[in-house]
């Protein structure tokens, strides 16, 4: 029991009064207070943006997050993702600046030749390790099939730069996703999982904090082409607790769980064929 009112047991004054709160129950009510937070923020920034605009022109004010301008979702997954998805900062190519942050990425480059299962995972590994990809949206697209889907709790997409325009524009510049192992799935056929720490930041609203957790991607490779067509990520918490650690952080260790432990280094190598023929590294 959580309790709502605590009064001296004295003669004349009401008794203490108790109010029945699981941690489910504290959960519901946090959440429906974030979102009605959330809902008159946003209410109050469009009427101060309207009252502006009046005063100057008769024109529509241009909200500063359009669901319209989000990468190309193909189905958002739960709610919260799909609200919170409306407060996502604009990258520089929204906001009309001529300016690329992936340029460097030939999203139409020739794909690898297959290869072992071990080998893969071994070359993904050595790049993942390196450039980090899972949020700084810096892939090799030589890897993936064309018809690439991308699945995790929140999200479904298709396409493999949709995917790395997607995570870029998610997470904040300081983020981290740091690889911890990248090995054939040995239960699960022809797939390779990843198992990472994810720290850093995400770009809804002014910013939000991310508690370090861990991450399991699972690598879906086709048998005939040897390039990977499915992602699923996974996560070690709940979504809930993803939220409540990230919109208050002094429930983090509370009521959620504590931050995942720091990530040692480690020595990554890549086979010789794969560092000669990308000339990696």
């Amino acid at each position: 029991y959580f309790p709502l009112f605590r009064f001296p047991h004295r003669s004349g004054l009401r008794p203490h009064l108790y109010f029945p709160a699981t941690t489910a129950t504290m959960v519901s009510l946090l959440y429906i207070l974030v979102v009605a937070a959330s809902l008159l923020s946003s209410c109050l920034s469009f009427q101060t943006a309207q009252t502006r605009t009046s005063s100057i022109s008769r024109q529509q004010p241009t909200p500063l997050f359009s669901k319209d301008e989000m990468s190309n979702v193909d189905e958002y997954r739960n709610g919260v993702t799909e609200f919170l998805s409306n407060f996502m900062q604009r990258t520089p190519e929204e906001a009309g600046e001529d300016v690329d942050s992936l340029g460097g990425i030939d999203f139409s480059a020739p794909k690898v030749a297959k290869m072992s299962l071990e080998r893969l995972a071994a070359t993904l590994d050595a790049e993942l390790y390196e450039k980090e990809w899972f949020v700084t949206g810096n892939v090799n697209p030589i890897y993936f099939d064309d018809n690439f889907q991308f699945q995790d709790p929140d999200v479904k997409l298709t396409g493999i730069e949709d995917y790395a325009r997607g995570v870029k524009k998610l997470f904040s510049q300081d983020s981290r996703a740091q690889i911890i192992s990248c090995v054939v799935n040995t239960t699960t056929p022809n797939t390779i999982t990843v198992t990472w720490r994810l720290s850093g930041g995400v770009n809804i609203g002014p910013g939000l904090d991310i508690k370090p957790y861990i991450c399991y991607t699972d690598f879906t490779v086709d048998e005939n082409s040897g390039l990977v067509v499915f992602q699923e990520d996974r996560f070690d918490i709940p979504g809930w607790d993803i939220l409540l650690s990230a919109l208050f952080p002094f429930l983090i260790g509370k009521v959620t769980a504590p931050p995942a432990p720091e990530v040692e280094p480690r020595v990554v190598t890549i086979p010789a064929e794969e560092k000669k023929l990308f000339g990696m590294f």
